[in-house]
C-alpha cells in the first residue's frame, strides 16, 4: 500500500466517523451546543480555559480528547493544522487574532475574538464544503506529513511486515541498506532473526554482512505488533558490540594474569559475595574449588579459612567474630594489612583494599621464605656485631658517601660516640671533628677524611696519631666492597701512668 492510498483510507475513515458521531449525537459531557453562534460549522465559546458552548461539529471534534483542560483538548485537536494556537496564559490576555494554517496550501483559518470574559473561537475555510470534514481531512494530511517526515528523516532503518513476514514498506535508510548489502528481493526481510517471530513483539540483536566484505554490522532490532502488521526498527549498536568485545578481552587478559599470580586473590562484590578468585588462592588456603565457585559470603569465607587453620587460632569464637567484622570494615573503608603466623609454620601477609561500587579485594601472600630470610639475616648481623664487639681494636666502617654504617663497642668506648642514639646520619666530617677534639693537632686527620671520600682505586695505608691523654694509636685504612672504607684504631702506647710525688 502506497503512502497516498494510506492517506485516502484514513480520510474516508475519519469522514465516516464524523458522520456517525453527528448522527447519533455523541459528544463529550459539555454544555449543550447552541445554533446561534454564527455561520461557522466549527465554533467554540470559552471562559478562560473552560468550554461554555460549542456547535455540534465542534463538540464532535473534542469528543475523543482527554486533556487536562478544555483549551488543552482544543489545541491538541487543531495542533497538526494550527500549531501556533496560544497557550493558556496567552489566552487570558488575547484580543482578536487570526491564525492561518501551517501548510501554505491549506486555506483554513482560526479566528479568536474576545467578548468581555468570553473568547469566541471559529474554524473556517475558504474551500467550499463542510468545514468540519475539510478540517478532518486537512488534519489527517498534516499528521501524515509529520509521520512521513519522521520516518524518512530517521537515521535508522524502519520497515513494515505483513502477516506473512513480507516487507510492505520501508524508509530510505532501510532502502540504502538494501543497496549496500546487495539484496535482490525488497519483500524479503534484510534482517534474519530466528529468535523473533514476526507475528509477535520483542527485540533481538542481528548482524548483516556487506556484499564482498567480511565486516559485520550489528543492529538491535525491535518488532512492534499492530493488528496484522509489524513495525520494525533497527538501531546500529556497532559501538556497543566493540565495547563488549574489548571488555571481554580485557577480562580474559586479567583472568590470565590473575591465574599466573603467586598471590591469592579474592574479590567480593558489594553484596559481600565472592565474585572472583585465582588458582593461587586455592593453593594457599586449601579451600575446595566447589566451595569458592558457590560464591560464599565474606564471613563464610573466613569461617572456612579458620576451619582449614589458615588463620591464627582465636582464643574464643565470639571475639574472633568481632575481629573478622573489624577486618571487613577496615578493608571496605580504607586499607587493611596484617601478618598471620600459622601453626603450620607458614606466615601469610593478608591485605584488604576497597574497590569501586562497594567491592573489596583480599590478597593473601605467602611470606614464609621472606620472614625466614629476614630472621636469618638479622641473626647473622647480630652474630657479626657480637664478633666485632669482641675485638680490642676500635673498628668503624664508612660508606662511599662518607656515612658511618658500622662500629664496634671498642670504637664507642674509645671516642665516646654511639651512632644508635642519634636519628641523623653520622658522616666522616662529624667523626673527624670528634677525633680532632680528642687528639693532638695532626694533618693526618684531613688525609683520613680525603681517603674515605676519594672515588676510584685506593691502596691500604696507615698512619699514627696521639690522643690528648697521651695515648698513641696506629690508624689502618682499608678499602672494602662498594667503595666503603674500614678504619681500625690500634693502641700502640697506652695512657702514661703518672708517678705520685715523693
Amino acid at each position: 500500500m502506497s503512502v497516498f492510498e494510506f492517506v485516502i483510507v484514513l480520510a474516508c475513515a475519519a469522514l465516516a466517523a464524523t458522520a456517525g458521531i453527528a448522527f447519533v449525537g455523541a459528544g463529550r459531557r459539555r454544555p449543550a451546543p447552541v445554533a446561534d453562534m454564527g455561520q461557522a460549522d466549527v465554533s467554540f465559546l470559552f471562559r478562560d480555559c473552560d468550554l461554555q458552548h460549542a456547535t455540534p461539529a465542534g463538540a464532535a471534534l473534542l469528543s475523543t480528547n482527554t486533556a487536562e483542560t478544555d483549551w488543552h483538548a482544543l489545541r491538541a485537536s487543531l495542533a497538526y493544522r494550527f500549531p501556533d494556537l496560544p497557550d493558556e496564559d496567552a489566552l487570558r490576555n488575547i484580543g482578536t487574532v487570526v491564525i492561518p494554517a501551517k501548510s501554505p496550501s491549506d486555506t483554513g483559518l482560526v479566528r479568536l475574538s474576545r467578548e468581555n470574559e468570553m473568547v469566541h473561537v471559529e474554524v473556517s475555510d475558504s474551500e467550499p464544503g463542510d468545514v468540519s470534514t475539510i478540517h478532518t481531512i486537512r488534519a489527517l494530511q498534516s499528521r501524515n506529513e509529520v509521520l512521513e517526515l519522521a520516518a524518512e528523516a530517521a537515521p535508522y532503518p524502519i520497515w513494515m511486515l505483513d502477516g506473512n513476514g513480507a516487507v510492505t514498506w520501508h524508509n530510505p535508510r532501510y532502502g540504502a541498506l538494501l543497496g549496500t548489502h546487495g539484496a535482490t528481493d525488497a519483500a524479503e526481510p534484510l534482517f534474519d532473526i530466528p529468535s523473533l517471530d514476526h507475528t509477535g513483539s520483542g527485540s533481538a540483536r542481528a548482524s548483516i554482512r556487506s556484499s564482498g566484505e567480511d565486516r559485520e554490522t550489528w543492529y538491535d532490532v525491535t518488532i512492534t505488533k499492530r493488528n496484522d502488521r509489524s513495525i520494525c526498527h533497527a538501531v546500529d549498536i556497532n559501538a556497543v558490540i566493540q565495547a563488549e568485545i574489548a571488555q571481554r578481552n580485557f577480562v580474559q587478559t586479567l583472568a590470565k594474569t590473575f591465574a599466573q599470580l603467586s598471590i591469592g586473590l579474592a574479590i567480593f562484590d558489594r553484596n559481600g559475595q565472592l565474585a572472583l578468585f585465582n588458582p593461587a588462592l586455592v593453593d594457599l588456603t586449601s579451600l575446595p574449588v566447589e566451595f569458592l565457585s558457590a560464591r560464599p559470603q565474606l564471613l563464610s569465607f573466613f569461617d572456612k579459612l579458620r576451619d582449614n587453620r589458615v588463620m591464627p587460632e582465636p582464643k574464643n569464637y565470639t571475639s574472633w567474630r568481632h575481629e573478622i567484622s573489624d577486618v571487613i570494615a577496615a578493608a571496605t573503608q580504607s586499607s587493611y594489612q596484617e601478618t598471620w603466623s600459622l601453626d603450620t609454620g607458614h606466615t601469610y601477609r593478608v591485605s584488604g583494599r576497597p574497590h569501586p561500587d562497594g567491592a573489596v579485594a583480599f590478597l593473601i601472600e605467602d611470606i614464609t621464605a621472606e620472614i625466614s630470610l629476614t630472621r636469618n639475616f638479622r641473626a647473622e648481623l647480630e652474630l657479626g656485631q657480637s664478633m666485632m664487639d669482641s675485638f680490642d681494636d676500635a673498628l668503624v666502617v664508612f660508606s662511599s658517601t662518607g656515612v658511618l654504617t658500622f662500629c664496634n663497642a671498642a670504637y664507642r668506648e674509645m671516642w665516646k660516640m654511639d651512632p644508635d642514639k642519634t636519628f641523623a646520619d653520622i658522616t666522616i666530617i662529624d667523626s673527624q671533628r670528634v677525633w680532632q677534639e680528642r687528639s693532638t693537632p695532626d694533618p693526618a686527620w684531613a688525609d683520613i677524611r680525603d681517603f674515605v671520600m676519594r672515588i676510584g682505586e685506593r691502596a691500604q695505608w696507615d698512619t699514627e696519631v696521639q690522643q690528648i691523654d697521651g695515648r698513641r694509636m696506629r690508624v689502618y685504612l682499608s678499602p672494602v666492597v662498594a667503595g666503603a672504607t674500614m678504619i681500625r684504631f690500634t693502641v700502640t702506647e697506652p695512657v702514661p701512668v703518672s708517678t705520685p710525688a715523693a
